[in-house]
């Protein structure tokens, strides 16, 4: 067929005019290229297609240019031009995706319109305030005093629980109870408060309680020894995860928020107090800042005595001491590692209670003034533990840019888990930023060392005495977090071994002295590090059925939807509400899928033979010299992603292959495969370690300075960061300094009412903002600096300020983007060796990228 050259030049004005992306119309006129031809031939015809195909040669046709020719088509289709310059319009987006964002603002436009009609009819029932009031009087209502109201109601509960349990439903009738039962706790998390969250923690509980029902009752496939094993194997991981849950709920349901407890007026009656700083091997330069804070707490001098626990007997932390004036204590057997060290302090010491710090824990001037005050109001009153905060970026935070932006690892622990425990009187010590009662500590043998966790373990011995606990959700000082994944593994293993031998050596469930609350409490603290094994069940499960065709769960693939689904929506929807402030959805699972291949042998070892495993101790204040990936750590999640992306291929095997009946449940499998593939993929991304030279850590602060130049001139300014060893600081608007770089300054900061001048160098000036480098600086100066910036009372006050992370959208948007980046790099670093050694891996990647699709030619010059 031949066109007119008129027609063919009104043709390619179409095409240039029209994308393909901006209606499916547009793909017929590209097919049409391979249709039609030209009047005046091939050269005519080649010119305008070129504009489209630029990986496609027409002179020279190659084998495989039909697939480059279809993938090209594919992605014209799927995808819009880029943004012409100077246009005020955004980017458009792909046709799909344009399509996909049309169909969610028209859904939730929708959504809106019908809660406006609502909202306009019943008001009070979409109204916040109200619902809250309703609710929470309803719940503190005169009734439920009543004994025999209580215990009516709640034998009711259990057996309406039972029955909504047990009772089996059809597909359909599963699916209304669902969609029911989805729509009431939407409804309910509307509602602002505490009493709503325990109505979706009931919600949660009732659903995946009836999902372990249906599952032990239901799916379990006895027809084959392989069936079996594989199908009790990921049963007995879920009931853990079950299990897991229901103590969380239990754990957590109420946070109790102590206040602090004012102390006396008369400060003759503040009771003494012994400092120790243990240190072993850390760098001096890291137990300064500390010591120097100790020093500088507010309390009467006569009743504070700083003492270095040194561990390591090394002269120049001998020496340090003696400069500084605080007690240096050693001992001649090293023993029991850091909890020998605590108790032969207290064998040389007589203070009333004793304060523990970190080497690298730096607290802030008012830490015993906050903490102090419950020890005189309550005689049975062992411990106060405060919150450990980090001013450094953990290997989470720091290799995968998320500081700021997504809480820690810890602060669900310290946020929300030991505020919990506090309510329970169950809140233990975590080692550090504590304050302990030394007749309770002695009543208990001092500080445990049957285990490597001593802190928690002493925790449960003075409770077992009948010794009360305090925990005041207050940062009071802040320390450094690991630098490299390496060390924070190292760090985990040893709390997971030191619970394990807990679990195996004193049961909280068994003997006396504790009460139930109490015992919950500790069972979860350590039934969550039995983690290890669950969660490569979790990570392997789906291959049973994709590579040996093994049935983990026997049943159809509508009834997995409707019961597994439900399941996670109600605790992921749940816990959201619950620590959303503290912890981000999915998150758990990516911190479990980094440490349970690590912590799996030393657990099970620990339960086995309670009495193996040593202390080890956590390096602090090192550096990255530079970027890498650290292989070594890497070679469990390797190996598992490769299992996993061999299910994926035998998986999309069984798709063409396989039976028709058995489609949904291959679907299943994948996308289960594919989640633990992008859960992989985040743990490969901790462990690519980025850069991190810098010796002293940047703490972002706006604090009040005044700048002295050698002329004698001043200006007042405020700082951006700080650290032990240098400063970044804001001139005031408007007023810009043009100094030489090594320009010698002065910075002069406040503190209780005195001036403190610290010598400095400039290192670069850019506009208003300097930054200096301290040099030289005495030991007065240093201390001057401590207590100015890392030991102010209010240092760490907007560690507080939490925002809650509204939906769990955000958690799976963090999966699925970070695990998608991290293996497109390990794809990249796996194979550019290969292609550096062999010139045919260089030509092979080339023709497969030569298959890749490109911009058209008349779209390039586009911004």
């Amino acid at each position: 067929m031949n066109l007119p050259a008129a027609d063919w030049r009104e043709w390619g004005l179409r095409l240039r005019l029209l994308h393909p992306a901006d209606a499916p119309r547009c793909a017929l006129l590209l097919l049409s290229l391979f249709v039609v031809t030209p009047a005046h031939g091939w050269t005519a015809w080649g010119n305008v297609a070129r504009q489209y195909f630029p990986q496609v040669d027409f002179s020279r046709p190659r084998l495989a240019d039909p697939l480059r020719i279809l993938l090209q088509l594919v992605w014209l289709l799927l995808v819009k031009p880029p943004r012409a310059q100077g246009a005020r319009r955004p980017k458009p987006l792909p046709y799909l995706l344009e399509f996909s964002r049309h169909a969610l603002a028209s859904a939730a436009g929708q959504r809106r319109r019908a809660e406006v009609w609502l909202e306009a009819r019943f008001p009070r029932m979409f109204d916040p305030a109200h619902l809250r009031g309703s609710v929470e009087g309803f719940a503190e209502h005169a009734w439920w005093r009543n004994a025999a109201i209580r215990t009516a109601c709640y034998l009711l509960a259990g057996l309406l629980g039972v029955v909504l349990v047990t009772t089996p439903f059809d597909e359909y009738s599963q699916a209304v109870f669902t969609v029911v039962l989805l729509l009431m706790a939407l409804w309910v998390r509307r509602i602002p408060g505490p009493v709503p969250t325990l109505i979706l923690m009931v919600f949660s509980i009732a659903v995946s309680t009836r999902y372990i029902w249906w599952r032990t009752s239901s799916t379990i496939n006895d027809d084959s020894w392989p069936n079996l094993i594989a199908g009790v194997i990921l049963l007995g991981a879920e009931i853990y995860a079950w299990l897991v849950l229901l103590l969380g709920f239990f754990q957590s349901s109420w946070m109790l928020e102590r206040k602090v407890v004012p102390l006396p007026a008369d400060a003759s009656l503040w009771p003494s107090v012994d400092v120790f700083i243990p240190i072993y091997s850390e760098p001096l330069r890291v137990l300064k800042p500390t010591v120097f804070a100790a020093m500088s707490m507010d309390w009467p001098p006569g009743k504070l005595r700083v003492h270095i626990l040194d561990d390591g007997s090394r002269d120049e932390i001998r020496e340090f001491a003696s400069q500084v004036g605080v007690g240096y204590i050693v001992r001649s057997e090293h023993k029991h590692a850091k909890a020998g060290n605590i108790n032969h302090a207290l064998g040389v010491t007589d203070a009333s209670f004793v304060a523990i710090f970190d080497c690298d824990h730096i607290p802030t001037r008012s830490f015993l003034q906050t903490t102090m005050g419950g020890f005189l109001k309550d005689e049975k009153l062992a411990l106060v533990q405060t919150p450990h905060h980090f001013f450094s970026a953990d290997p989470f935070e720091r290799n995968l840019d998320t500081r700021d932006k997504v809480p820690n690892e810890g602060e669900l622990f310290y946020g929300r888990v030991q505020d919990g425990n506090d309510l329970w009187n169950a809140s233990f010590f975590c080692g550090s930023c504590a304050v302990l009662r030394r007749d309770a500590l002695m009543a208990v043998g001092g500080i445990a060392v049957e285990t490597v966790t001593e802190d928690a373990h002493t925790s449960l011995k003075m409770h077992r005495r009948g010794y009360h606990s305090a925990y005041i959700n207050l940062v009071q000082a802040a320390g450094l977090a690991t630098e490299s994944l390496s060390a924070h593994v190292g760090q985990r293993i040893r709390w997971a071994r030191g619970m394990a031998q807990i679990f195996r050596s004193d049961n909280p469930m068994l003997g006396k002295g504790l009460t139930l609350g109490q015992r919950f409490c500790y069972l979860n603290a350590m039934m969550h590090f039995l983690y290890g094994i669950p969660r490569l069940v979790f990570l392997t499960a789906p291959l049973a059925f994709l590579l040996f065709h093994a049935y983990t769960i026997y049943a159809p693939a509508l009834g997995l939807v409707l019961y597994v689904v439900p399941h996670m929506v109600f605790s992921v929807m749940s816990n959201s509400r619950m620590h959303g402030e503290f912890r981000r959805s999915f998150w758990g699972e990516v911190y479990e899928t980094v440490l349970a291949w690590y912590i799996t042998l030393p657990t099970t070892v620990a339960l086995l033979f309670p009495g193996l495993g040593k202390f080890n101790v956590t390096a602090k204040g090192g550096v990255v010299e530079e970027d890498h990936v650290d292989w070594s750590i890497t070679k469990p999640y390797l190996f598992l992603l490769g299992l996993n992306l061999l299910g994926v291929g035998f998986g999309v095997y069984r798709m063409w292959t396989g039976p028709a009946n058995e489609i949904g449940t291959v679907l299943v499998n994948l996308f289960w495969v594919g989640y633990n593939t992008l859960l992989l993929g985040v743990a490969l991304a901790v462990a690519r370690e980025l850069r991190q030279v810098r010796v002293s850590h940047r703490v972002q602060s706006r604090l009040p300075v005044s700048l002295h130049l050698h002329d004698g001139k001043v200006y007042p300014c405020h700082t951006l960061d700080y650290s032990e060893g240098g400063m970044a600081l804001e001139l005031p608007e408007g007023l810009r300094l043009r100094l030489k770089q090594n320009t010698e300054l002065t910075v002069s900061m406040r503190r209780s009412g005195r001036s403190f001048a610290l010598p400095c160098r400039l290192v670069f000036s850019k506009g208003g903002r300097l930054s200096v480098r301290f040099a030289g600086l005495s030991l007065d100066e240093e201390m001057a600096l401590v207590q100015c910036t890392f030991g102010r009372a209010d240092a760490w006050l907007k560690t507080t300020e939490r925002k809650h992370e509204g939906t769990p959208l955000g958690g799976a948007w963090d999966i699925w983007r970070m695990g998608g980046h991290s293996l497109w790099q390990l794809a990249q670093q796996l194979f550019s060796p290969l292609g550096a050694r062999s010139g045919r891996w260089v030509g092979f990647w080339n023709w497969l990228g030569s298959l890749l699709p490109r911009q058209p030619h008349i779209y390039r010059n586009m911004k």
